[in-house]
């Protein structure tokens, strides 16, 4: 099993919506060799996903009712074979804290779209939803959702190698 983990501030918006969406496609898609998980660098233990996350992903049928934040810890980091942020700061506090990980650690812009060398007007980041509109839940999670596929689509590439 190829462990993702997506890592995000707080594990209750963007990073848990990456792993519902990661999960359900690997599964669609026949790659269930890879399966995601989330943490955060500030969470704290034990908290729900949020309720626009919950409700944004439900509309999908994808169900992350399951889900309690949890903070970053090294075992995480050092199982995982590709690790994803949500934004530079993510990145950036994660490889001060593990600096082993630095080869596989990316934003999950930067992986997704690192091929492509035209694209020139999108933010490396993510936007924190935090306490927004469901409207601005449902669109991080498809920002998050187009970034999430270029992934899978890299992955299946490189594993048919």
């Amino acid at each position: 099993m190829k462990k993702v983990l997506f890592v995000c501030t707080g594990n209750t918006c963007r990073s848990i919506m990456a792993e519902g969406i990661f999960n359900n496609a690997v599964i669609k898609e026949a790659m269930e060799q890879f399966r995601a998980y989330s943490a955060g660098v500030s969470a704290y233990d034990g908290a729900c996903a949020s309720k626009n996350a919950l409700s944004v992903l439900k509309d999908w049928n994808i169900d992350i009712s399951y889900h309690l934040s949890k903070r970053i810890i090294a075992e995480e980091v050092g199982s995982a074979f590709l690790i994803l942020t949500m934004t530079r700061e993510h990145k950036r506090v994660l490889l001060e804290l593990f600096p082993e990980a630095r080869r596989k650690t990316y934003t999950l812009k930067e992986f997704a779209y690192e091929d492509n060398k035209n694209i020139t007007d999108f933010s490396a980041d993510i936007s924190d939803p935090y306490g927004a509109s469901e409207e601005v839940y449902r669109k991080c999670a498809m920002e998050i959702r187009e970034a999430v596929y270029k992934v899978i689509e890299k992955l299946r590439i490189n594993s048919s190698d």
